[in-house]
């Protein structure tokens, strides 16, 4: 086995069966595309290859298949994504094989299948367990199918992750707390609670800007966010990262943690993104956002990215202060020590004063205060 760093690897899939009002991913609809599928799935095969000769022999420690909506797959296709990406580096003992998925009755009929193909973890994107609530944001599936599919999942697969979103137009801190107890009673070990965020361009943000709905104000939206630590953290939930939390060690996300400790890892797919230690360098891959311009990418070039671009040593620090202070466990001094950021900076020692930072003299970490600014706290030290 190489010295070189492990790594994890990310699969998008683009495709859903409708776009939800809230998203600014790089989605697609899956109706009429099912010959580009195809294309697409054997396409990403071909890339995977080519960036394995890229990085040569590593430790896999987790691949994810996110989108999109991965559930729409064929299993066989993930089941052939899946041993590629086994034969192609070596597989960790204990590596993570993440599928995102979608509730409806038509998805869950696959996670039989999809265990077969090898998927050991699900990500299930309930959004609410209320029908008025999923109305609103769009989902084609309701709250009963929400429950039945948990239950499948969770006798299917030997990990199971379900997606909250929070903050939504009337939502109550009491609503809201009772929404987790259910969601708590589905079995699932890790649960993600996102905030409802006004992405720039999604029919949300047209939406406030008519003045349809208001989003709630910041004072409701905080009542929400210490609702959701207080149900969660007394349910043996961890805040292991701010919007994640596992029941124990085991039960976090190793692909996401592959992110947020900086590790490398490759991303194939329309719009993926992806970080790889070459040579001495951190390097950062972009893929072309379109299935068709991805395709013909990894057909004319042999691999699907076509940025490509060698970070700087203080670029690679800001990204790992970025990401590395939004998990529990926070940065090594070390790691960001070119950004002249020490237990002993003037801004470290003010944050921490203020009890926004740890008092640690080996990490970088935000305590529950900190969390709660943590865009802002994230920016200062970055520029200070």
């Amino acid at each position: 086995m190489s010295a070189a760093p492990p790594l994890g690897v990310y699969v998008h899939w683009p495709y859903c069966a409708r776009i939800c009002p809230y998203c600014d991913f790089n989605v697609f609809r899956a109706r009429g595309r099912e010959a580009e599928a195809g294309d697409l799935a054997r396409a990403i095969l071909a890339d995977l290859e080519a960036q394995a000769a890229l990085t040569g022999p590593r430790e896999l420690v987790s691949v994810f298949f996110g989108g999109g909506t991965p559930s729409l797959m064929d299993p066989a296709w993930v089941a052939e994504v899946v041993n590629a990406a086994r034969r192609l580096w070596t597989p960790a003992a204990d590596l993570e094989v993440s599928l995102e998925a979608n509730p409806t009755d038509a998805e869950t009929a696959r996670f039989g299948a999809l265990a077969d193909a090898g998927v050991n973890r699900l990500s299930l994107g309930l959004q609410a367990l209320d029908d008025a609530a999923l109305k609103f944001l769009g989902r084609n599936h309701d709250a009963a199918q929400g429950r039945r599919a948990a239950e499948t999942a969770a006798r299917a697969f030997p990990r199971l992750s379900v997606d909250l979103i929070y903050a939504l137009p009337g939502q109550s801190a009491q609503a809201w707390a009772a929404e987790l107890g259910a969601a708590i009673d589905l079995g699932a070990e890790h649960i993600s609670p996102y905030q409802l965020t006004i992405e720039s361009g999604t029919a949300f943000d047209r939406a406030v800007r008519r003045g349809t709905f208001a989003p709630p104000e910041e004072g409701l939206a905080a009542d929400l966010y210490d609702t959701t630590q207080t149900v969660l953290e007394g349910h043996g939930f961890e805040a292991y990262e701010v919007s994640n939390h596992a029941r124990g060690p085991a039960a976090r996300s190793r692909h996401n943690l592959v992110y947020w400790r900086g590790q490398d890892y490759v991303g194939a797919g329309p719009g993926a993104h992806g970080r790889l230690t070459l040579g001495d360098s951190r390097t950062a891959t972009v893929a072309p956002d379109r299935p068709d311009a991805y395709i013909r990418a990894v057909a004319e070039r042999g691999v699907g990215f076509i940025e490509r671009e060698t970070l700087t040593a203080t670029d690679a620090a800001e990204e790992r202060l970025l990401s590395g202070l939004r998990i529990l466990d926070g940065i090594p001094f070390a790691d960001v020590a070119v950004l002249g950021l020490t237990p002993d900076h003037p801004a470290v020692r003010d944050f921490t004063e203020l009890g926004l930072l740890a008092p640690d003299p080996e990490r970088l970490r935000a305590t529950p205060d900190g969390r709660r600014v943590l865009d802002r706290l994230t920016t200062e030290l970055a520029t200070a």
